[in-house]
């Protein structure tokens, strides 16, 4: 058997990326229709609130449980099945409340692009 020759695919639209990184130009808002620029204006301060609300949940999430041991050191002696409490905590409760907060978030962003 020959060998052939390997060749790289890739999509015309890669081709497309890499030649626009080349230029340096400023970068500048789409050009829309008034009635689309209205719409998307609506839409950006629809989900403007849901999105903050959104980061300041991932805020406290990420900042609050270590903190709250902090604070309350006497969690870190109470034990779960042989497991520190705040072990758990750091390791079950984050995801659930992720999942759930995104959950919400693309909800509120669907809701608010009908």
């Amino acid at each position: 058997m020959t060998q052939q020759r390997r060749v790289a695919v890739t999509s015309p639209q890669t081709r497309l990326a890499r030649a626009r990184r080349r230029r340096h130009a400023a970068w500048r808002p789409a050009d829309l229709d008034p009635a689309d620029a209205e719409r998307a204006l609506r839409a950006y301060r629809a989900q403007r609130r849901p999105a903050a609300l959104a980061l300041a949940g991932l805020v406290a999430l990420v900042f609050g449980l270590p903190v709250l041991l902090r604070v309350a050191p006497g969690l870190l002696a109470v034990r779960v099945l042989d497991v520190p409490l705040a072990w758990a905590a750091l390791v079950v409760v984050p995801f659930p409340v992720l999942a759930w907060l995104a959950w919400w978030h693309l909800r509120r962003a669907e809701r608010a692009e009908r």
